[in-house]
């Protein structure tokens, strides 16, 4: 049980007037590591309850949980909580009204839109945030009752390129193919892309091994707070350009390869196309890179070397060595490229699957691994399956009880969906689930105005975010802390999400919403609501796939309890090598050490271009995003926390004070980048941490401060990922900045 008994604390009152208290265990409602958390309910006689978050002991966070996590609790006392429908009346006003009206009324468009235009004239926007039961349900939904193939989620911009490099090289997309408690022994770890400093804190405490033994290798155009972990003796920092990561990491492989590094016995017996990748390595050496990198020759050999050495080491029994990257060298139009190469080198160093380390790439939304495995990405279905693979649909026909033919295709993905809603074959409706499009999406100013042509807007939410703001019809939805479920963390580990709290009167459960509109739209399937058999169900779906759960026992996934996909119904329920900790473990911890995912069980390598169109380092300024250590995606929770608005409350914009210098800028002093697609204006950051071809801006904040107003809609061929992170730009002093207050809802007319 993770429910405490009810215990009654000293305080005011006494006897049957004295509150009662009782702790629930459940997860982190923000990132993919998941920190565990006890969420203590004091229930008063004549108050309303108080609720207090603690951390709990995991081996991921080992009782720690950073300022998001620690001040969660918050979010369920604001005031300006949605609590009934929202439905936009002729004089443009939103205004409260009931269930019954606000789904008959969304049911009633979905049918005309659809009657007129087409099945996929409605589209569906899910999220990495979802929990897997809804993630399942939100496809299943899109796919058999409205019937369209326009689905897509906000993991597109989150974890594409990392999903899409990992099955092309390995066969399978499991963000972190072992515990991430193996890189407490790890001699020398090599982090590309990353500020898990800020972003996610307790993942620190497992780099601790490495810095001790000054092998805590950063790479990242800024000094981050990450990167400052490598100063003194811990390691170093390798700052390329933006968008100069793939050329970066080619070159290492050169020298992996012309200095004989090479895990030659491992590529032999594990690995196909060595001599394409070799070709694709040999075009880039140190000396050459250095101008598309502005790296150092001299530094890409020691790194190389750094790596050669400790993997060698390694697989001689030593420390083991992690290669591991995150959205910094991903969100580019050669992401996809970018993790392939980073995969690649963890190969020629024989780690995956290996004692001697291994490669991972670490996911960010709360269930960004689950979200992308249980269907709502464009081109897959439950487990990870193809839509296009003939199997695979049948598969799901039998489960959902539909003909096969009758499952849509492949649709657009996310950037392409929101991108085209203006034109005469885009979407006429769209239904936006756990998502702030408004703001995280790339050309953001060109998002809104085609979410203000739409037809129809459903937007469910809890607050009323930016995107919510906007829509005709805003549905309130369940907190964390007030519904059941599960997510699977950065590690592929799947866990409990326990309800600890009655939520208000008059929010739903996405899963009691869709069954309704089901019915309205006169579908005979069956939509449970009970997140248990949504689970059972997803057992059943995802038998034989690639992320397979349906070994997995809802009940069982409790207090501390470790399981890991895929673990097969019937399969053997003990990973035995897993020697960190002692708890229980089910399913497969550590993946391919025996064989890749590939029907050959090799992994493979291949031919990466890279340099054409890259401009020399150092040539233009080149704009970047990314997060805060107080906010979280797109801002819509942690800002609305006092203590989170308060510690970063505006928009920034971080920049070296050479190029302050040479544009007049000012520290504190607000101003505005310019791009080809928009502006935005932040306070000037001074950081000489900071290359001086770069401005970094977290895109946590609405209005004039909304970085993605200046991203570009150009995305990776490969994953369709959007390049958030390599915008050319210009900057100016700008005259003001509207601060952003602490977020509230204004009262809503009745």
């Amino acid at each position: 049980m993770t429910e405490t008994a009810p215990t009654t604390p000293a305080g005011p009152g006494s006897g049957s007037e004295a509150p009662q208290t009782r702790s629930v265990q459940t997860h982190c409602p923000y990132c993919a590591l998941q920190c565990a958390m006890t969420l203590t309910v004091t229930s008063w006689p004549d108050a309303a309850d108080d609720y207090a978050v603690a951390g709990a002991e995991f081996p991921t966070n080992r009782g720690r949980l950073c300022r998001k996590g620690a001040t969660a609790a918050e979010l369920l006392t604001r005031d300006d909580r949605l609590t009934a429908p929202l439905l936009r009346g002729a004089d443009g006003e939103l205004r409260e009204t009931d269930w019954d009206a606000a789904l008959d009324h969304v049911a009633a468009r979905i049918a005309a839109l659809q009657a007129e235009h087409g099945r996929d004239a409605v589209g569906v926007f899910g999220s990495g945030g979802l929990t897997n039961e809804k993630a399942y349900a939100l496809g299943k939904f899109a796919r058999t009752v409205v019937g369209t193939a326009q689905i897509d989620y906000n993991g597109r911009f989150c974890m594409s390129s990392a999903s899409k490099a990992s099955t092309l090289a390995f066969g399978l997309d499991r963000g972190m193919p072992f515990p991430l408690t193996d890189l407490d022994d790890a001699a020398t770890i090599l982090l590309l892309g990353s500020n898990v400093a800020d972003t996610m804190p307790p993942f620190v405490q497992h780099l601790q091994g490495a810095r001790e033994k000054g092998g805590l290798i950063v790479v990242d155009p800024r000094r981050s707070t990450t990167a400052a972990l490598t100063e003194g003796e811990a390691g170093f920092h390798v700052a390329p350009s933006p968008g100069g990561d793939l050329v970066l990491l080619l070159a290492v492989a050169q020298v992996i390869l012309e200095e004989g590094f090479a895990a030659e016995d491992y590529l032999a017996e594990r690995v196909d196309g060595l001599a394409a990748f070799r070709r694709s390595a040999m075009r880039w050496w140190p000396e050459q890179a250095q101008t598309a990198t502005g790296v150092g020759a001299d530094l890409i050999r020691q790194l190389a070397r750094r790596l050669g050495h400790a993997a060698a080491r390694a697989r001689a029994g030593g420390d083991p060595v992690f290669i591991l990257t995150g959205r910094g060298v991903e969100q580019h139009r050669d992401g996809t490229d970018t993790a392939r190469a980073a995969i690649s080198l963890a190969l020629l160093l024989g780690l995956p699957g290996t004692a001697a380390g291994g490669y991972g790439t670490l996911t960010g939304q709360g269930n960004g691994q689950g979200g992308r495995e249980m269907g709502q990405k464009n081109d897959q279905l439950p487990g990870a399956r193809s839509i296009l693979d003939p199997a695979d649909r049948a598969h799901m026909a039998e489960i959902w009880g539909v003909d096969e033919a009758a499952i849509p295709g492949v649709g657009r993905p996310a950037a392409q969906l929101l991108h085209t809603m203006d034109t005469g074959d885009g979407v006429r409706g769209l239904l936006v689930h756990g998502s702030n499009v408004a703001l995280s999406a790339p050309d953001a100013d060109r998002v809104v105005e085609n979410l203000r042509a739409l037809d129809l807007l459903v937007v469910a939410d809890f607050f009323l975010s930016e995107t919510a703001a906007e829509a005709d019809v805003v549905l309130p939805v369940l907190q964390w802390a007030e519904e059941e479920g599960t997510m699977t963390s950065l590690e592929g580990r799947v866990l409990r999400r326990r309800r600890a709290v009655d939520p208000p009167a008059g929010p739903r459960s996405e899963l009691e919403i869709w069954a309704d509109l089901a019915r309205r739209l006169a579908s005979v399937l069956d939509f449970p609501i009970e997140p248990a058999a949504v689970f059972a169900e997803i057992g059943r779906a995802t038998r034989g796939a690639t992320a397979d759960y349906s070994g997995l026992d809802y009940a069982a996934l409790d207090d501390g309890q470790a399981a890991y996909w895929p673990l097969p119904a019937g399969a053997e329920e003990a990973d035995e090598e897993h020697t960190t900790t002692d708890e229980p473990i089910a399913g497969t911890a550590r993946m391919f050490r025996e064989r890749f995912a590939h029907p050959d069980g090799r992994a493979r390598l291949t031919d990466i271009r890279a340099g054409r169109g890259i401009a020399p380092a150092g040539r233009q300024l080149v704009f970047t995003t990314g997060r805060l250590m107080e906010h979280y995606q797109s801002g819509a929770q942690t800002r609305r926390v006092q203590e989170l608005h308060a510690a970063h409350p505006e928009p920034t914009l971080q920049l070296h004070p050479a190029v302050a210098a040479q544009f007049g800028l000012a520290e504190g002093e607000p101003a505005t980048v310019t791009s080809d697609q928009g502006e935005m204006t932040g306070l000037v950051v001074l950081d000489d941490g900071l290359r001086t071809d770069t401005v970094f801006a977290p895109f946590h904040f609405p209005g004039a401060g909304t970085a993605n107003r200046i991203t570009r809609g150009l995305t990776d061929p490969q994953s369709k990922m959007p390049e958030f992170k390599n915008t050319p730009v210009s900057i100016r002093p700008a005259e003001t900045l509207e601060t952003p207050a602490a977020e509230t809802t204004e009262e809503l007319p009745r």
